[in-house]
């Protein structure tokens, strides 16, 4: 049930009155609730009353800046953003086919083609609940390492899933892995983008959301939709006719995913600690 200060608060800022919610499931973090107001709208609203305190904030720039990027991806449009809750437009699912699977990949390589100066963003986020550091550097092997792999490791040990001497390895980790990945531009990536974070819409069209928006190597996105069993071929056929990966691409799957499966440690613990460990170890 939604809490009521939430439904108080939307109804204020509204100026409308909720009538009926219905949950929604499938979130690992929050709860999220269909709401239908007095004029007939319907809303897709999540709350997490725990939340830090800047979390949603975060959540509705990163909505923002994929929008901005003007692609034919649907993102949900932000209608209010609180401490506690995130109100979106609500995106009606459709089903997927070889041309809206193809259409996917092509759209998100245009939005990969937005550039930046530097690899980072100009505020921190989160990676489902963890906080995201994104200072902005001019190397990706530094922000990788220094960004990414660093935080986590440290993350792990003061929790006591990760053994203290692995923060010991880093540095061998960072030269080795300094000349692995191509030199590319910094690419405007989702951050999390697996199979629960997309959908395609009844238009057609894919929709992307709870994103953790930075610019970083666009190899990051890629990779992270192999992590849990892929996305369709026709996806990845699209994407490389708008703009093929490099050479070697399948050989660096492994050492991007370092980054989520630490996540994933520091969030679940077991067989992801094992496989955190063995990466960073193949890679020192």
């Amino acid at each position: 049930m939604i809490p009521d200060h939430i439904k108080s608060v939307i109804e204020l800022k509204l100026d409308d009155e909720i009538i009926s919610s219905k949950n929604q499931t499938g979130g690992d973090i929050n709860y999220a609730s269909i709401i239908k107001l007095s004029d007939g709208k319907s809303l897709f609203l999540k709350w997490n009353s725990s939340a830090y305190e800047y979390m949603f904030e975060a959540e509705s720039k990163g909505l923002k800046i994929l929008s901005d990027a003007n692609t034919d991806l649907l993102i949900p449009d932000v209608v209010e953003a609180g401490k506690d809750f995130l109100l979106l437009s609500l995106l009606v699912p459709g089903s997927e086919n070889s041309e809206s699977a193809y259409n996917f990949g092509t759209e998100l390589a245009k939005l990969h083609k937005h550039s930046a100066d530097t690899f980072g963003l100009d505020h921190d986020n989160f990676i489902g609940k963890l906080p995201q550091s994104n200072h902005q550097l001019q190397n990706w092997a530094d922000f990788f390492v220094s960004e990414r792999i660093e935080p986590q490791i440290k993350l792990g040990i003061q929790s006591g899933k990760f053994e203290n001497n692995l923060i010991r390895i880093v540095d061998a980790f960072h030269k080795t892995v300094q000349d692995l990945f191509p030199n590319e531009q910094p690419a405007l990536l989702h951050g999390d983008l697996w199979s629960g974070n997309y959908m395609f819409t009844k238009s057609g069209a894919a929709s992307i959301y709870d994103p953790a928006v930075y610019y970083g190597h666009r190899e990051m996105d890629i990779a992270m939709t192999r992590l849990f069993g892929g996305f369709s071929s026709d996806f990845y056929e699209g994407y490389n006719s708008e703009y093929p990966l490099a050479d070697g691409f399948e050989g660096r799957v492994e050492l991007c995913n370092l980054y989520p499966i630490l996540v994933h440690a520091n969030l679940f613990g077991g067989g992801y600690v094992r496989r955190a460990n063995e990466i960073l170890r193949q890679y020192s």
